[in-house]
């Protein structure tokens, strides 16, 4: 991506990255048997994702652990290769490689990992970190006095105040929550207009989880950030996000306002993920725990035809099973990946209580 094209993504269009028909498919290790039969394997881990991310927006991308959320987030953040499908910036179709063109797409596109022990590295400071985040990409300054301001600044803007008592620390003296913070300063230090937060907050304390997503919020609202926020909670997306898609089995299958796809959920998927979710005014026996789906996510080596939820759907039909339902628009901007919402499907099943009508 050359400076040109940086620029259109600061000036342009409210939408900084998308992606179209993105699809990654992972190589399995052959066996014995897969040498014999000539076979070649693949875990379809991503199949057809489209998605927008807006600028001054937090879009949340929901579902159970190994439905492809994370490869989602590394294949925008182009740290995978693409099986099929595009990646735009600034409406211009980009692809980093490696080298400097890798270097000028990650200075627009950050990535938030889930563990922040993990993603900082045990032996150095948080100084050494933030340094060397403002030096690849060239905002620590001209002197040594310019790049403590600079650090200070990354260290406040993250809410760890007083600067000075955190830039020589090491990971392990700090606590999960300031780590956290510091991995977002290192981020900030890039000045990206895109956030990959991948379930940045499930390695937190309950306790001081609202108190890193208020921070996200708050820097979404300040710099104009496009934020893509994966979660398995439901209920934070409705409390954080301004839209969410629910992805299932590498597949997104309903996507919509935050409000309108949580108190209304249409795919039956997304009603089994609401049903999921703890709320002490409810109390579900098994009964209703059946209505909304059960059993095991399938195997994305042989995925099956169809819809992928149709082994676990309640009211899946025949055509569940051997097509691939297409997206459905609903009210109020909504959409859903279900047969449930064909038109031919509604009028056969509003025809019975037409019949009794009359």
């Amino acid at each position: 991506m050359t400076t040109e094209q940086s620029a259109d993504v600061r000036t342009g269009t409210d939408v900084v990255l998308e992606a179209r028909g993105v699809t990654k498919h992972f190589p399995v290790r052959r066996t014995a048997g897969d040498l014999v039969a000539r076979r070649h394997r693949t875990v379809h881990a991503v199949d057809d994702v489209t998605l927008e991310l807006r600028r001054g927006t937090v879009t949340a991308l929901v579902g159970e652990s190994g439905s492809g959320k994370s490869t989602v987030a590394r294949l925008l953040a182009q740290l995978y290769p693409l099986t099929a499908g595009e990646i735009r910036m600034g409406g211009t179709a980009v692809k980093a490689g490696r080298g400097r063109s890798f270097r000028t797409y990650v200075k627009q596109v950050q990535l938030i990992f889930q563990d922040p022990f993990a993603s900082l590295n045990p032996v150095h400071t948080v100084r050494y970190h933030l340094t060397r985040a403002l030096r690849i990409h060239g905002r620590a300054g001209s002197g040594d006095a310019e790049l403590e301001t600079n650090l200070a600044a990354l260290l406040e803007r993250v809410q760890l105040t007083p600067p000075h008592q955190f830039l020589d620390k090491f990971p392990h003296e700090l606590s999960g929550g300031q780590r956290q913070r510091v991995a977002i300063a290192r981020a900030l230090g890039a000045d990206p207009q895109v956030l990959l937060a991948d379930e940045p907050v499930s390695m937190l304390d309950v306790s001081i989880r609202l108190g890193v997503l208020n921070l996200l919020r708050d820097l979404k609202e300040r710099l104009s950030l496009a934020i893509l926020y994966i979660t398995h909670d439901i209920a934070s997306a409705r409390y954080f996000a301004d839209t969410t898609l629910v992805m299932y089995a590498g597949r997104i299958v309903e996507g919509g306002d935050s409000e309108t796809v949580t108190q209304h959920p249409a795919h039956p998927y997304t009603q089994l993920l609401i049903a999921s979710a703890p709320d002490p005014d409810r109390v579900a026996d098994e009964a209703d725990q059946g209505e909304t789906g059960s059993g095991e996510p399938p195997s994305l080596i042989t995925p099956p035809a169809g819809c992928r939820f149709h082994p676990r759907c309640p009211k899946a039909m025949e055509r569940c099973r051997t097509a691939l339902p297409p997206r459905f628009d609903l009210a109020d901007g909504q959409w859903a990946a279900c047969w449930l919402y064909d038109g031919a499907t509604v009028q056969a099943a509003d025809a019975p209580e037409k019949e009794a009508a009359k």
